[in-house]
């Protein structure tokens, strides 16, 4: 009695979305997380590439179907910075030790990174919602992995005849204090902790072409209160240079999603435009 039952669909619905986000329609809720990327090729040690912080910002609201009954949607936009792994400075400019080359450092500012359709108590099919995670005495925690595969953005488009597909590995754990997610008076969970881990190729701003190898993130983190609570440089980096990652997109978001490579296109397309413009070689 006045506890949310895990095999219910309804409360399911209700604990999946407390550690989303919140039961508040609207409130920003903020995840941190900083640690590193590391760099694995066959026959060579791995390498230690960067630190990295980032933060995702988020809000969810409601909305009911008539025979799918309640349910949410968040939207988010998140921010990612590649740090120099002695001093934690925004690295600018960094220099490919496979290569030689000095590349341009391109951080990740996905803006939106949104849920595609609302999350409902039961699926399209009518199979009940179930809850996800694992209870330990006090404590509760998620765990998933999201393998992504599809065409790349930034390849040609012939990859159904020779490959070059975009493959990535993504692993989440959020834990979380079971009596504050099981209470329905808690709108808004006090404390989430977070892992978060990537496997994936080479960034393309690295310029690696067709060298053998894969990147590693492994991170940690937490839901912070506020911007006021992210980690420096992060902090004072989406102020001066992020402004619109200070809040979340609206509710009824409805754009694409943008990812890395998305992202990464667009600035690299940009350049190439301006500087066709002014005369320049692409």
């Amino acid at each position: 009695a006045g506890s949310l039952d895990p095999a219910r669909p309804e409360d399911a619905l209700l604990l999946n979305r407390k550690m989303n986000c919140s039961l508040e329609d609207g409130r920003a809720v903020i995840h941190w997380w900083k640690g590193t990327m590391m760099s694995r090729v066959p026959g060579e040690r791995d390498r230690v590439l960067f630190n990295v912080q980032g933060m995702n910002i988020r809000q969810c609201g409601s909305f009911s179907d008539p025979k799918r009954g309640p349910g949410y949607r968040s939207v988010s936009r998140e921010v990612m910075l590649y740090l120099d792994p002695q001093t934690n400075e925004v690295l600018k400019r960094w220099k490919n030790p496979w290569t030689g080359e000095e590349v341009e450092v391109i951080h990740v500012a996905n803006d939106p990174v949104n849920m595609r359709a609302p999350m409902f108590a039961h699926g399209a099919d009518g199979k009940p919602l179930a809850f996800r995670g694992s209870f330990v005495k006090d404590k509760v925690w998620t765990s998933g992995e999201a393998p992504l595969w599809y065409d790349n953005p930034l390849a040609g488009g012939y990859q159904e005849y020779v490959g070059n597909n975009y493959q990535a590995m993504e692993m989440l754990n959020s834990f979380t204090d079971a009596k504050a997610l099981l209470d329905p008076k808690v709108k808004t969970l006090p404390s989430v902790s977070i892992s978060w881990a990537r496997v994936s190729d080479w960034i393309p701003w690295m310029k690696m072409g067709g060298r053998r190898g894969v990147v590693v993130f492994t991170t940690v983190g937490k839901r912070v209160a506020s911007i006021d609570e992210l980690s420096e440089p992060l902090r004072s980096e989406i102020r001066a240079n992020y402004p619109i990652y200070l809040v979340p997109p609206p509710l009824d978001d409805a754009r694409p999603n943008e990812t890395s490579w998305t992202h990464i296109k667009k600035v690299i397309d940009a350049r190439r435009a301006s500087g066709a413009a002014k005369g320049e070689t692409p």
